[in-house]
């Protein structure tokens, strides 16, 4: 029988290893798993390569992860915001390592990995310093980037509702990057607001099905 439920967060995380490359979903704090981010740091594990949209509202979620010095490297499209002081202290004091990447290109290179796909040509970011370094090519009289996939070790998602084989659904723009993470990933933990019986999410409305998500937990109660 195939049951993807994992019993605490603490269990969903336990395996994340040091040196993980890790996605995180979320758009600030839409869709972010603040209750598995909680229980990766009392896990415990360091030098973590951190995937995400921004880079930490306050001095929760995200932020928290940063401020206990797990995080040794960031990609993501937007780092700075009024109140991203945190990331803003590490980055200035050069205690952590950014790799900054526009928000389409991180979608896509995100999506690319899931769907297999080995590169892809773009024309953002030609012409800037986001362009160096890379492969840059003149196709149909206009100039493009060649992007790398981004593939990750685990992913931590979070979605509304979701069942033991892992088909999960979410809410409104909470969904974000959660679907694309979930495929780019080996392993891919969702933290859910319910679990429901097999049968119960209609086929139609489910975002992620079960084959991208090795495991499920429910979100403590505050």
């Amino acid at each position: 029988m195939i049951n993807k439920i994992i019993p605490t967060l603490e269990e969903a995380v336990a395996d994340i290893h040091d040196g993980a490359t890790v996605m995180i979903g979320g758009f600030g704090n839409a869709g972010m798993p603040s209750a598995l981010i909680d229980a990766l740091i009392a896990q415990g594990a360091r030098d973590l390569t951190i995937v995400n949209n921004n880079a930490g509202n306050g001095d929760t979620g995200l932020a928290a992860l940063l401020k206990a010095r797990q995080v040794r490297k960031i990609i993501c499209s937007f780092p700075r915001q009024t109140d991203s002081h945190v990331f803003d202290a590490l980055y200035r004091a050069g205690e952590i390592e950014l790799e900054l990447t526009p928000q389409g290109n991180l979608a896509e290179r995100i999506r690319a990995a899931g769907a297999g796909i080995g590169g892809f040509f773009t024309p953002t970011g030609y012409g800037t310093l986001l362009a160096e370094g890379k492969e840059t090519r003149l196709i149909d009289g206009r100039h493009y980037v060649l992007e790398s996939p981004i593939h990750a070790d685990f992913a931590l998602i979070k979605a509304l509702r979701g069942d033991r084989w892992g088909n999960l659904v979410y809410r409104k723009t909470a969904r974000n990057f959660g679907p694309i993470m979930a495929m780019a990933a080996k392993c891919a933990i969702a933290q859910v607001s319910e679990i429901v019986e097999l049968g119960e999410l209609d086929p139609e409305n489910i975002v992620t099905p079960g084959i991208f998500v090795q495991r499920v937990v429910k979100q403590e109660a505050a």
